[in-house]
């Protein structure tokens, strides 16, 4: 949506306007016996002031100067005092606070120095009078500078949230493409084996097939459910909760169509950020078995320490020829490196015997 600024200040304007009548009317009748009443010519300056604020964004050095030179004006006129200086301070407050500070303290001189004139023009040369002067034009700007600072500061802080808001939307972003890449390579390399193999073994062995293409079934029903789950983040309202857990790490197991040995030391309850890594480290390691080590047989282990969750997946090489590994992006590995640091772990992955070793160390807070 296209922001309109306006070029004038209405609703300023008009308030200006009537204080400075209200203030004209009382000083008139308070100073009758001192000042000359007020006339067509007087009301014209008085009116130059709301005016001057009425086009301020427009010409903010030009209207200040001209309330300024029209409240010089009126004060020679021997009219009233008061009234003719709230356009000038509003005026300068203005400059101020819209950045114009040189500007505005230039100003503020010129005004200090046309009042200090005037009073002495009139014989007025007490010196109680002229820092009285000087007082109000000081507190003055002194206030518009700390409203300038704390509308600045204000400005910093939402233009500091949404940064953040940025930086948080960007990140969810990230992290749900990585949810996609983790998901849809191991399903995908899964019904891609399997499919390999029940073509392989159709005639030779219809029961293998069968299973093969039961577990094929099932890993494209699971993907399908999880990036319903990943995509639900960016409907309104969906939970922010990760997509899967190590209570689903006999489900992954069973459907991965590799022989696996699990073995869990100790027992925790775990942040779902850890949670959710660890699961998809684990599922990354099995789609890299599939895929280099077929007919490989992988072990697992979790060790749940005060500090630190450790997960090692270790196959023992492969037995049959790999239908996949010349495919695939590369980015497996890189991805669960990515996944520990962010939580501030490590991992390795290399040769382990005749067969691939993943080791990840993902730190865990302090037990209450």
């Amino acid at each position: 949506m296209k922001v309109v600024r306006r070029t004038f200040d209405p609703y300023l304007a008009l308030v200006v306007a009537a204080v400075t009548m209200v203030i004209a009317e009382g000083a008139a009748w308070g100073q009758q016996d001192t000042r000359e009443p007020l006339d067509a010519y007087a009301y014209a300056l008085l009116w130059a002031g709301p005016v001057a604020v009425l086009l301020s964004k427009r010409f903010p050095l030009l209207t200040t100067a001209a309330a300024l030179g029209a409240c010089d004006l009126y004060l020679i006129g021997g009219y009233p005092y008061g009234p003719c200086f709230v356009s000038p301070a509003v005026l300068l407050f203005l400059l101020v606070t819209r950045g114009r500070r040189l500007m505005a303290w230039t100003m503020a001189g010129m005004t200090l120095l046309s009042f200090l004139s005037y009073a002495w023009l009139v014989g007025n040369r007490d010196w109680f009078h002229n820092v009285w002067i000087l007082t109000f034009v000081m507190l003055l700007m002194v206030v518009a500078e700390l409203v300038r600072i704390v509308r600045e500061r204000r400005a910093e802080r939402e233009r500091t949230a949404e940064e953040e808001a940025r930086r948080q939307a960007s990140e969810e972003r990230l992290t749900m493409a990585q949810e996609l890449h983790d998901v849809l390579a191991h399903n995908i390399s899964l019904i891609h084996v399997q499919a390999s193999t029940a073509l392989h073994l159709m005639d030779a062995n219809p029961e293998q097939a069968r299973t093969a293409l039961a577990t094929i079934k099932t890993a494209s029903k699971e993907v399908l459910g999880e990036m319903r789950s990943v995509l639900n983040v960016l409907r309104e309202g969906a939970p922010r909760s990760p997509t899967a857990g190590l209570d689903r790490l006999d489900e992954l197991i069973e459907r991965s169509g590799l022989t696996v040995t699990l073995a869990r030391t100790g027992s925790r309850a775990l942040p779902p950020q850890v949670e959710r890594a660890a699961y998809r480290i684990v599922q990354e390691s099995f789609t890299n078995a599939a895929r280099h080590a077929p007919g490989a047989e992988v072990g697992v282990r979790l060790e749940y320490g005060g500090k630190e969750l450790v997960i090692q997946v270790t196959d023992s090489g492969a037995t049959t020829p790999a239908v996949l590994s010349g495919s695939g992006s590369g980015n497996g590995i890189p991805g669960m490196r990515e996944r520990a640091s962010a939580l501030g772990g490590t991992l390795h992955a290399g040769p382990s015997g005749p067969g691939f070793q993943v080791e990840a160390r993902l730190p865990l807070p302090e037990e209450d």
